[in-house]
């Protein structure tokens, strides 16, 4: 593997396992996100992601899986030494009553889990669908500093709005990039506008759904036998476009274009660069793109971005 693509795939999948298409139980979620952090892969494994009404149920399920607790001897030897658990909740909060409670709910979460007693792991992001650009500034004068929110918005329209609003506020964005159905998918155009109006707003966003494979192709919408298929895009073109814009120049075209390919061949990974066809950056510029821009993708599962990439002879 070469040091570009190290660089720009660390830390990069959110482990999104309760959710479709994957769906499993928190038991089976929280085995497998564990198993995954003790993994030969586990330098691109990032954030647990969990809904916070189930925070109560992901310390049931998981205190014994993380670093620090001696709840259960079995897995003392595999926790020692490991980081805790980073948490990124989704908060489900249509007004400001129901973010209060659910701030609530992660503040009980991450006062528990600040004892080894009781395995150590922390909320330290929040994801917030919002249909109102309002919404996000009476979001923000209550979310504490220590707790870093990705905000969901349409980008079936102009989603430039949203962004301006986020400018400067110390939030990111957020882009749905798929689903279990074909409709769910944005198009090239808008994902593009959305890179785009991130890197010009400069505010740092995440992906979720859809973004199993590296590259653009056709593929199952879910892991049930005969199911139908659509194009999906793949996380390779999503984070390879927004390293260009960042560091390039802003080009909504050029964004476009690396979106819409599906040949492997034209992404380009060697120890010093990175790039797609004829634009090439350092991996200097990758890791400051990847740490303060384009942050990371949301998967349940991570064995298939990790198993494609080992298909096309990247890992």
């Amino acid at each position: 593997m070469t040091r570009s693509l190290q660089i720009l795939l660390t830390d990069i999948v959110d482990y999104a396992g309760l959710f479709p298409p994957a769906a499993l139980s928190m038991d089976r979620a929280a085995e497998t996100y564990a198993r995954a952090r003790t993994s030969g892969e586990e330098w691109m494994l990032g954030r647990f992601v969990c809904p916070a009404a189930r925070l109560d149920e992901l310390s049931q399920s998981a205190a014994a899986m993380m670093p620090g607790t001696h709840a259960t001897s079995g897995y003392r030897e595999r926790v020692v030494g490991l980081e805790p658990w980073a948490i990124s909740a989704i908060v489900d909060a249509p007004d400001v009553e129901s973010l209060e409670k659910e701030l609530d709910r992660i503040d009980r979460f991450n006062a528990r889990h600040s004892s080894e007693d009781a395995g150590l792991a922390r909320v330290d992001m929040a994801e917030i669908r919002v249909l109102d650009v309002q919404r996000i500034d009476e979001f923000m004068d209550r979310l504490p500093e220590d707790l870093f929110p990705f905000f969901e918005f349409p980008v079936t329209t102009d989603c430039r709005g949203f962004v301006a609003a986020l400018s400067g506020s110390g939030a990111g964005a957020k882009i749905r990039t798929g689903g279990v159905v074909g409709n769910a998918f944005p198009t090239p155009e808008e994902v593009a506008a959305f890179i785009e109006a991130c890197a010009a707003a400069d505010v740092p966003f995440k992906a979720t759904a859809g973004l199993h494979h590296p590259v653009r192709g056709i593929h199952p919408l879910t892991y049930e036998p005969g199911c139908a298929s659509c194009t999906m895009h793949g996380f390779l073109n999503v984070f390879v476009a927004a390293v260009l814009v960042r560091t390039i120049r802003h080009d909504q075209d050029l964004v476009r274009r690396v979106i819409e390919d599906s040949d492997p061949a034209n992404f380009r990974f060697s120890e010093e660069v990175l790039g797609w066809r004829e634009f090439l950056v350092s991996v200097t510029d990758v890791a400051r793109a990847r740490e303060s821009f384009a942050l990371s993708f949301g998967s349940c599962s991570f064995d298939d971005p990790v198993g494609d990439l080992l298909k096309l002879g990247l890992l």
